[in-house]
């Protein structure tokens, strides 16, 4: 028998391995990380503390940032670290951790989005006795719940496989494409089923959401009154956006087969959905929300005048 080193700890290969091009791409993500926490937060403040954000759809908004800020902080900090002191190793049980907090996805919450809105357009006469608060908190809950039972058991079971050879991963984070590829066993078979129970999260969903936003949109035509098509088009359209970002972009890296020569390109929209999307949101669901808008004019408002407060004081 063959004496086997049993891999402790993976190398993260990042962006780049040229350290003169390591500055520009550390400046920008760390500018990207920065707006985004500072998109986020204030939004999921705003949603808390204004009266006129206490309805069912801002309870998933809220929801909804907090994950994004929740996928921020599992990647970023660590990424720009490695960037900035070239330690780009992490450990088992680290890169266990990122991939059971990273794998948590939104989907069945952006699924919850999507009902809530087919609630209030199609069935507006009922919507208050249907989105209870009571409720709302269950499907928060249960898509929490069932997308970690999504990802446990393919987590473990990929965690026990034997990693004994080569412990270099082309990502800038833990992926379970590339760990499948560095086991010293037969994947076959657990590669299989993660994509079948990727492919069932991530499509099932979307069919949830196709048929939610069919719906709604075949209502909105039936409006006769452009004024209140308009009212009820902006908050569709802003979820509309975010969910055609989401899925196409995970549709891309975790449905469609992997191909070594598309690796690089598989992390570029990784990297845009990761990264790049938190970033986003916020300003797309903010700049295209009148409520969302007028509460951040109070917020302002407010701190403007305590601050002259506390000067005159």
């Amino acid at each position: 028998m063959k004496n086997q080193t049993t891999v402790e700890e993976f190398i993260l290969l990042g962006l780049s391995n040229n350290r003169h091009l390591i500055i520009i791409p550390f400046v920008v993500l760390l500018l990207v990380f920065l707006l985004s926490i500072m998109g986020n937060i204030p939004v999921v403040i705003l949603t808390l503390r204004d009266h006129h954000l206490q309805s069912p759809m801002y309870f998933f908004l809220r929801n909804f940032f907090l994950l994004e800020i929740c996928f921020t902080y599992i990647i970023m900090p660590s990424f720009l670290y490695s960037l900035l002191t070239e330690r780009k190793s992490i450990s088992l049980p680290g890169c266990f951790h990122q991939l059971l907090l990273f794998f948590l996805l939104g989907f069945y919450l952006l699924a919850a989005m999507s009902f809530d809105r087919y609630i209030a357009i199609c069935n507006p006469l009922h919507y208050t006795s249907i989105m209870t608060s009571h409720f709302c908190d269950w499907l928060v809950l249960a898509s929490w719940l069932i997308g970690l039972g999504y990802v446990i058991v393919p987590l473990v079971l990929l965690f026990q496989l034997p990693f004994s050879g080569p412990n270099i991963i082309n990502h800038f984070f833990c992926d379970s494409a590339a760990l499948l590829e560095l086991a010293c066993t037969d994947t076959r078979l657990l590669g299989l089923l993660s994509f079948l129970l990727a492919t069932g999260s991530i499509l099932g969903t979307l069919a949830i959401t196709v048929v939610s936003y069919f719906k709604v949109i075949s209502m909105e035509m039936r409006i006769p009154s452009t004024a209140e098509r308009q009212k009820a088009f902006p908050t569709c359209s802003s979820h509309i956006t975010v969910i055609s970002i989401t899925y196409s972009s995970c549709i891309f890296v975790y449905v469609t087969p992997t191909c070594r020569s598309r690796l690089d390109l598989r992390g570029a929209v990784a990297l845009l959905n990761n990264v790049v999307s938190p970033l986003l949101n916020p300003f797309i669901y903010s700049l295209r929300n009148k409520q969302v808008k007028e509460a951040l004019r109070d917020a302002l408002s407010q701190s403007a005048v305590l601050c002259c407060l506390l000067k005159s004081a």
